[in-house]
């Protein structure tokens, strides 16, 4: 988004959160060029009636007559079944109905936004794979990266005050801390390695904080900015993807393997099929599901050859950005723009995007 920013207007409609109020309001904030609307609900509002009322007001206030709506969530189709726009889009980068206390009405609203959706993208092949018979214009976007923003860890050498008394070697983890991670299988590497220092980063979230393990060589650092990742990459030896193989995991597809590869680490995962094929399959991933067989790979990967991984990581990394990415989706949604529009007319851009 914030590189469609660069091209054109960008409304990001975020969740709704609760406030004290006689009526609901949009708060605007601007971050790298996209629009962030965060609705501002009083207690006691129904929620899809209150965001719908917002986003209405939105178009109005700031001009929008025509534009793409972009959706990231079937649940969005509940406050703006209502619009008409020159295009839709929707971006399906997980299996939602997968996850943890998924709504009730997910699936049918999926369903619903597949026969309006005019083209689709999945945030991964396996994920693709699963949907490509729902629509006739489906494409998939496996992860790209920043490069580099996360290759700024191969030259940091300082680190950030909460990971500096935490000694070597680090195996890390950045990302939500929820039903997908597995819990077992951290516990199991921390107890067969109480010398190693497993430092986790991200919020914990629709689980127990209670049921984390917790060891001393486990370190829960909380939430850091996507400005703050490079600095604790930096300090870790191995970064680690400890995915539960779960219906929430089924068809994901980590953005942070090629970040991790990106800041020049050693990558060890669960087998998540999207990290499997390619980055297993090229060498640049190590694959276990046990406890013995991950501090095996570990084990591996700390003693490796850190010139050939860097060396054959880049290589494979000039072939994906974000940049590409965006470029490639532009004139997917742009051909649909085009098909949509009379001979006669000017083909739309894409004005506003929700």
């Amino acid at each position: 988004m914030t590189r469609c920013a660069k091209e054109r207007r960008v409304f990001f409609i975020e969740e709704p959160v609760w406030c004290e109020g006689e009526r609901p309001r949009l708060e605007l904030q601007h971050t790298d060029g996209v629009i962030v609307a965060v609705p501002h609900l009083p207690h006691g509002t129904t929620t899809v009636a209150g965001v719908r009322q917002l986003v209405d007001e939105l178009l109005v206030t700031h001009h929008i007559h025509r534009y793409v709506l972009w959706y990231y969530t079937p649940m969005a189709l509940s406050f703006t079944e209502h619009l008409s726009a020159d295009a839709v889009v929707y971006d399906c980068m997980d299996e939602l109905s997968g996850f943890a206390d998924a709504p009730a009405e997910l699936k049918a609203l999926e369903a619903e936004l597949l026969t309006r959706a005019d083209v689709v993208f999945t945030g991964g092949q396996s994920l693709y794979e699963a949907k490509r018979h729902t629509h006739p214009n489906i494409h998939p976007f496996p992860s790209s990266v920043d490069v580099e923003h996360f290759a700024q860890s191969r030259r940091i050498e300082s680190d950030p005050d909460d990971q500096a008394p935490v000694p070597h070697p680090r195996l890390g983890f950045f990302g939500v801390i929820d039903e997908r991670m597995d819990l077992e299988l951290l516990a199991g590497i921390a107890a067969a390695r109480p010398s190693w220092q497993l430092v986790m980063l991200g919020p914990v979230v629709k689980i127990d904080p209670a049921t984390l393990p917790r060891r001393p060589n486990i370190h829960y650092l909380g939430s850091k900015t996507y400005q703050q990742l490079p600095h604790y990459i930096a300090g870790w030896d191995v970064a680690l993807l400890p995915f539960a193989r779960n219906d929430a995991t089924r068809y994901i597809s980590p953005t942070k393997t090629p970040e991790y590869l990106a800041a020049g680490k050693p990558v060890v995962s669960t087998s998540i099929r999207d990290v499997v094929r390619p980055y297993a399959h090229i060498g640049l991933a190590r694959i276990a599901d046990t406890v013995d067989g991950f501090v095996d790979a570990c084990e591996a990967a700390l003693v490796e050859d850190s010139v050939v991984r860097l060396r054959e990581a880049d290589v494979f990394l000039r072939q994906t950005s974000w940049d590409g990415t965006w470029t490639r989706m532009r004139q997917l949604v742009e051909g649909v723009l085009v098909d949509s529009t009379s001979a006669n007319d000017e083909p739309a851009r894409i004005a506003g995007a929700i």
